[in-house]
């Protein structure tokens, strides 16, 4: 029903930024709530914000003031502004989309932030 495709990872020195962008495929992609979810190696996976169809806000206190999720359902797209990248934040970013009892994910981005 749903497709999600994330872009916009890569490789970033600390302190540095990226903006993940996930676009989805499929109707009504306004009513879903959306969330950026991570998952280090050898670690489970993490919410790390979310943002509901009302535009509701969420975040992990990790990442608390330096990452911003926002969405434009116009483009069926939500967005992961990070900013003040730390080591700590490298891992795989997954986009999740959740209407109901459905659920749905998207293939991954890698994030590694290093010197």
């Amino acid at each position: 029903q749903v497709q999600l495709v994330e872009s916009g990872g890569g490789l970033v020195q600390p302190g540095g930024s990226l903006r993940l962008s996930c676009t989805a495929s499929g109707r009504a992609f306004s009513m879903y709530a959306m969330g950026w979810y991570r998952q280090a190696p050898g670690k489970q996976r993490e919410l790390v914000a979310e943002i509901t169809k009302g535009g509701s806000t969420n975040y992990a206190d990790s990442v608390k003031g330096r990452f911003i999720i926002s969405r434009d359902n116009a483009k069926n797209t939500v967005y992961l502004q990070m900013d003040s990248l730390k080591p700590e934040d490298t891992a795989v970013y997954y986009c999740n989309a959740v209407w109901s009892v459905r659920s749905y994910w998207g293939q991954g981005t890698q994030v590694t932030v290093s010197s």
